[in-house]
């Protein structure tokens, strides 16, 4: 465990919160209607000292999802609490502290519904996202996934994709984030929570020729953006992905239709982690990443024609987190 002595001298900043709860959560997806299957969380102190830590299965009410990444089963799940059963001592966990996470716009974004679903709200009313608080550091990272943070503060992941490790491998690195924000007089990145106040959970109602994630976000306000130039990717086209396999730095991903997380956040991410964006499908493309693989959309009308590999953005989300290094040039 990390210790204050190289910050004892440091003039901690007034303004800075009083506590923290880093948290993680595994999900069956990323859809507005996906749901939590496990949470944990890390309550830290003002100096990110580790006070205690929780950790819970949540039954999803549905199918779990990409087992194959989170490994809990419909089996596992079957005799654990619903998200209401939990959502006091969850809120005893966040209550009055900053929620951190890693991409904390994802983490919010799925606790926010669960609560709104369970007729309540989460009290933590600010976010703090280590993706950009490693950005506002300048931390010299070849990516922003968690493990090159880790790997960066010397923390060691045990069980990757596992909401209780992840939380732990988290906390042991924001605590050197949060101390180096503080000695180099950072203003900490910190963004509003807003909760739900209702909740349906029928789907809503698409619009004909309309895609949400270009013309609305899900919280109703526009989100347009105009397109931008892509840095080209310096790695070359390894091929295809195969079903159950890693991503390899240099692929050519595609996406198609709504999206839950922010497509260009989406995007930014793939590129991150050493793949290729494409905006259209052809026979070199190695992935289609879409949550309605039967739509008659261009790009999955010509993904069938060509035998382009489908997944949907939850397994793609996964994957991104495990993406295996381009294969060295000869």
């Amino acid at each position: 465990m990390l210790d204050d002595r190289t910050t004892a001298a440091t003039a901690w900043p007034t303004a800075y919160p009083q506590g923290y709860a880093v948290v993680d959560v595994e999900t069956t997806g990323l859809a507005r209607d996906d749901r939590i299957i496990s949470a944990a969380v890390y309550r830290l102190d003002a100096r990110g000292n580790v006070e205690d830590h929780w950790y819970t299965l949540v039954n999803p009410e549905r199918d779990p999802g990409p087992v194959w990444i989170h490994g809990l089963t419909s089996d596992v799940l079957e005799g654990a609490p619903l998200f209401g059963d939990i959502a006091e001592e969850f809120s005893e966990r966040l209550d009055g502290r900053v929620l951190v996470a890693h991409n904390a716009i994802f983490d919010w974004s799925m606790i926010s519904r669960e609560y709104a679903r369970a007729s309540t709200t989460a009290p933590t009313r600010q976010r703090l996202c280590t993706i950009a608080l490693s950005k506002e550091l300048r931390l010299p990272l070849p990516n922003h996934k968690l493990e090159s943070l880790a790997a960066h503060f010397g923390v060691v992941q045990q069980r990757a994709h596992h909401a209780l490790d992840d939380a732990r491998v988290l906390a042991e690195a924001f605590r050197p984030s949060l101390h180096t924000a503080a000695r180099d007089g950072v203003r900490l990145p910190l963004l509003e929570c807003r909760p739900l106040t209702e909740w349906s959970d029928s789907p809503a109602t698409p619009r004909i020729g309309y895609q949400a994630s270009y013309g609305q976000s899900a919280y109703g306000h526009s989100s347009w953006r105009p397109s931008r130039k892509r840095p080209a990717c310096p790695y070359p086209n390894p091929g295809r992905y195969e079903v159950g396999e890693a991503l390899v730095q240099g692929m050519r991903v595609a996406f198609s239709g709504d999206t839950s997380v922010d497509r260009e956040l989406l995007e930014d991410r793939a590129i991150e982690a050493g793949l290729h964006v494409a905006t259209s499908v052809s026979r070199l493309t190695s992935l289609l990443v879409t949550n309605d693989p039967g739509a008659s959309t261009s790009k999955t009308v010509k993904a069938k024609a060509y035998g382009t590999p489908v997944i949907d953005e939850a397994a793609f989300t996964h994957l991104l987190r495990d993406v295996a290094q381009a294969p060295a040039s000869e």
